[in-house]
């Protein structure tokens, strides 16, 4: 038996092979927007102040680890999630920031796929555990975790 989606090129859970390889992005990281979210949502001084981030650990002014994370969403929305059946995630795991992120890099992500398969409870619904690199201009990895997503599916397993 097979489950119809609303638009059948949409991605779905057989789309996310335990292997595959996705890259993509390349969004510019500009000052005005790492002032913007750092000022909204994580006001240290190293990510709104030269002076302050010139004395800090980065030496200059650098993005916050949460508007890296974000700006791995939108890239992954973009390339991945608002072209398929995504139906959410339960959550994220082992986030690590390895290098630091400045205005005037230009970061794209990496999307590897661990694990993939069919939820137990509900037969149209697949898990797939990806793991997340997002790299600046330099091919450095400056963000990485991992996490399951849920995606509708083509077909239902009959055999529980």
């Amino acid at each position: 038996m097979t489950t119809a989606t609303p638009d059948d090129s949409r991605l779905t859970w057989e789309d996310f092979s335990v292997g595959s390889v996705r890259e993509f992005g390349a969004m510019p990281v500009t000052r005005k927007a790492v002032l913007a979210f750092a000022t909204e949502f994580d006001p240290q001084p190293f990510h709104l102040d030269d002076a302050a981030a010139e004395a800090s650990l980065f030496g200059k002014l650098s993005a916050s680890g949460w508007h890296t994370c974000a700006m791995t969403m939108r890239m992954t929305c973009d390339a991945v999630l608002l072209r398929s059946t995504s139906l959410g995630s339960p959550g994220l795991e082992n986030i690590r920031w390895h290098e630091p992120v400045y205005p005037g890099d230009v970061l794209s992500v990496r999307l590897s796929t661990i694990d993939a398969r069919p939820m137990a409870s509900r037969a149209t619904v697949g898990l797939v555990l990806s793991k997340w690199e997002t790299l600046n201009q330099h091919g450095k990895v400056v963000l990485s975790m991992q996490g399951w997503g849920m995606f509708g599916r083509r077909a239902q397993a009959t055999d529980a």
